[in-house]
């Protein structure tokens, strides 16, 4: 039992309403998620299976879509096993946990996938060197540091949520513990914490979006000089599927947690999440095998463009 002074007891454990109390439909959303789940698995590990066996795949580019198809693993079964388990009640310590895990792993994505965009501004702008500045000891290094860079951002707005008090319902409007309605719960003041995570949110996705946007303005600035409609093609065709994915991504993450007045878990926040955090980890296979056409990097600066002539 959890106590809180002056406040009487606390809850010790949460109802996750889910998507809806439709039953009609349990069945239906059970097997659909199922299936993408499943596919999410098989996608994944798949192609870490394929870069793994194929030594023509072991370049900066596919070790890092490696690394992006195990947090994608990662990131979808925090979710989804729960929610296919069918279980809504959940402990306190459990959801706090959830609530951690889902941001370290979505974070961890989000730097990596400015490091992807770093890569490629690299491998584009700088061919000549680009052995010699993305080998394997930087490649290593990047990866730990958005590992590390993950693991380290939700501690603070976890810990300060962790501290709240919950003493009056414990029915959360989500399928998961997400920050917007486990803080509605809370009977104690959230403007703060509110703040909190707000701000950490910016700072994730704002310090990675620029990164990312400020790489592919460089890469755009290059393929532009590029004399010919076949060179253009070439190195565009080495980064397309990745900005396919962080426009997706960072679109529907955009929406939930930075756009004004998120957090209030609507009928379209749930559909969106269920987007950003069972989809999205199945589409990133799937576009990178359907668009990533050359299995090695392209030598496309300008110091070497004829080569795309």
């Amino acid at each position: 039992m959890r106590l809180w002074k002056g406040n009487g007891t606390a809850v010790t454990y949460f109802i996750l309403l889910g998507l809806t109390n439709r039953t009609d439909l349990k069945g239906l959303l059970f097997g659909s998620f199922l299936l993408i789940y499943t596919m999410t698995l098989m996608g994944n590990l798949g192609m870490m299976a394929l870069i793994h066996a194929d030594p023509h795949l072991h370049t900066p580019m596919y070790f890092f879509l490696s690394t992006l198809s195990f947090i994608d693993i990662c990131y979808s079964s925090v979710v989804t096993p729960r929610l296919l388990h069918g279980h809504r009640a959940i402990s306190f310590r459990a959801c706090i946990a959830q609530m951690y895990f889902f941001f370290f792993f979505g974070s961890t994505e989000f730097f990596l996938l400015a490091t992807m965009a770093y890569d490629r501004y690299l491998a584009i702008c700088h061919p000549l060197r680009y052995p010699v500045l993305m080998n394997g000891r930087a490649c290593a290094r990047l990866a730990l540091a958005s590992w590390v860079s993950g693991f380290l951002t939700p501690f603070l707005p976890t810990a300060f949520i962790s501290q709240l008090p919950f003493c009056g319902t414990n029915r959360i409007n989500h399928f998961f513990c997400d920050t917007g309605p486990l803080l509605r719960l809370s009977t104690g003041d959230t403007h703060v914490a509110d703040i909190l995570v707000f701000l950490v949110s910016v700072v994730v996705v704002l310090s990675s979006f620029l990164l990312t946007l400020t790489s592919y303005t460089l890469i755009v600035s290059a393929i532009c000089r590029i004399p010919s409609a076949t060179g253009r093609h070439k190195a565009f065709a080495t980064c397309a599927s990745h900005l396919t994915v962080v426009i997706i991504f960072y679109g529907t993450v955009i929406f939930m947690y930075i756009r004004p007045g998120s957090g209030r878990a609507s009928n379209m926040d749930k559909v969106v999440s269920v987007f950003y955090a069972i989809i999205i980890p199945l589409l990133n296979p799937v576009i990178y095998t359907l668009r990533n056409r050359d299995k090695v990097d392209v030598p496309t600066g300008p110091s070497n463009l004829h080569l795309l002539h």
